[in-house]
């Protein structure tokens, strides 16, 4: 298996009851530091797919970034081109740009001083006081996706 496509799964603990609990809570809208409930359109299935996800927001922009590396709801959002971020009753429709491996320390820094607690473990040591070329060596492994409402 190539090194990009080598994805680290979540234990029984995250998957059973850490997930389950923030996308229960950020269906009834709840947002737990960023949490939101992902919707794309499946790439094959064309049907709607969903994960809890943690958006992250730098200066006026926002990311999603995929911790666990190149997963099912990274590759439908490269062929969907965005999706729905879903946060109780309220959804939000998006675009999605993919963010290049140069330009993704910084949000990479932003994300792991914010969830390091939660995904460190997906990130091989790599943290938020790492520099930038320990980020830049990691990034072709965790997909970036900068979000963009109309509204």
């Amino acid at each position: 298996m190539a090194d990009r496509d080598h994805v680290k799964k979540p234990g029984w603990f995250t998957v059973n009851v850490f997930n389950r609990t923030v996308a229960w809570l950020t269906r009834r809208g709840l947002s737990i530091w960023g949490s939101r409930v992902l919707a794309v359109k499946g790439r094959k299935s064309g049907e709607w797919r969903r994960t809890p996800v943690n958006l992250l927001t730098v200066g006026e922009e926002r990311y999603l970034v995929a911790p666990r590396g190149h997963v099912q709801w990274t590759h439908n959002m490269r062929a969907a081109g965005g999706g729905q971020l879903i946060l109780g009753r309220r959804t939000e429709e998006f675009t999605a740009t993919e963010i290049a491996d140069d330009d993704k320390p910084v949000l990479l820094r932003a994300y792991l001083k914010r969830w390091k607690a939660e995904v460190g473990v997906f990130f091989g040591g790599v943290g938020p006081d790492s520099t930038d070329e320990e980020l830049r060596a990691i990034a072709h492994k965790h997909p970036v996706f900068r979000v963009t409402t109309s509204g």
